[in-house]
């Protein structure tokens, strides 16, 4: 094989990584379904005195200001928020943006490499690589099973550069409905997500191994 065509497979997994990945990042940290069902498996109501539509009318602006670039001014209806708690939300908001352009950047190459790997046969070209790639969302499991406080506090220290993610529930009173058992909740989504794209890949790689076999 071609030294250009190894290369260009490399690359073409690599970007593949980062559309499925994003992809997962996006699903779940948009999945609305996830705090609706908390709201009443966590109590997060007796945290505070709001219904349950009205904390879901905060829950979308808050969203919606994450999510939303042309949205420069966050202000919810009935949580007051300090300085810190404020600039962690617009940290918190580059993390979006910067995923969502990852997903961009990366869904035509993505697709044009699918495309290619189709057109020669050689989706079991993705088998080994992805088979790997299933094992790191166990092994992050692994930890947050161990103990998801740890693994919570690592990640705020691997994304962001300051303390502001530190609520004081006295300042930024937000955080009583924010619980850390939400974000386990949102991040065991993404790992499932991370596993069945991955075993999509994987099976159809070996679908078209058996289909050639077959053919002989």
């Amino acid at each position: 094989m071609k030294k250009t065509q190894i290369w260009f497979e490399r690359l073409g997994i690599l970007c593949l990584y980062l559309t499925l990945i994003s992809l997962a990042v996006a699903l779940a940290i948009n999945a609305r379904f996830i705090y609706v069902a908390d709201i009443d498996y966590l109590n997060i109501l007796d945290t505070v005195n709001l219904s349950k539509e009205r904390l879901l009318d905060n829950y979308d602006q808050l969203m919606a200001f994450l999510n939303r670039p042309w949205l420069t001014e966050l202000e919810l209806p009935d949580f007051p928020m300090s300085v810190g708690g404020k600039a962690h939300f617009y940290d918190v908001k580059k993390l979006f943006i910067f995923d969502y352009i990852v997903f961009l950047l990366t869904i035509i190459p993505s697709i044009t490499f699918l495309n290619h790997l189709r057109k020669n046969k050689r989706f079991w070209r993705l088998i080994q690589p992805f088979k790997w790639g299933m094992a790191v969302p166990i092994v992050l499991l692994s930890v947050m099973a161990i103990g998801f406080d740890r693994f919570f506090v690592t990640f705020h220290e691997l994304f962001f550069t300051n303390d502001d993610w530190l609520f004081d529930p006295m300042t930024d009173p937000i955080i009583n409905v924010l619980p850390e058992q939400y974000f386990m909740h949102c991040f065991l989504f993404f790992f499932i997500l991370i596993e069945v794209f991955f075993l999509i890949i994987i099976l159809v790689g070996k679908w078209e191994l058996k289909k050639a076999k077959t053919a002989k």
